[in-house]
């Protein structure tokens, strides 16, 4: 299961597309409580956005980004069927990716 999830919310002129990442974020300067020790750094280094195949973001990411990042952007190009996909690289060479469809029509108020 991935540690992704994509919302999609339909605005007047766009698509405001949320995304929420499951991942500790560590420094490396950080102390565990109970031996003292210092943990590791694991941090995501790159976060790629596609929009139907085609690249709408690359994202460099350090240590300064906080536990489970949040990204949120309109996207004035999509329309319902439309795929957005997600994925990252950590400084381990982990990675993940999930690919969501927006489905619902602009509404226009």
């Amino acid at each position: 299961m991935s540690a992704i999830k994509i919302k999609f919310k339909p605005l007047e002129s766009a698509c405001l597309i949320r995304i929420l990442i499951t991942h500790p974020m560590e420094t490396g300067r950080k102390q565990d409580k109970d031996s003292g020790t210092i943990i590791p750094a694991h941090y995501i280094q790159e976060v790629k956005i596609e929009h139907n195949e085609q690249l709408v973001a690359s994202c460099q990411f350090g240590t300064a980004v906080s536990r489970d990042p949040y990204l949120s952007f309109r996207l004035r190009q999509a329309k319902p069927g439309d795929k957005v996909k997600v994925s990252w690289l950590d400084n381990l060479g982990q990675r993940d990716s999930e690919e969501a469809t927006f489905t619902e029509t602009p509404q226009i108020a």
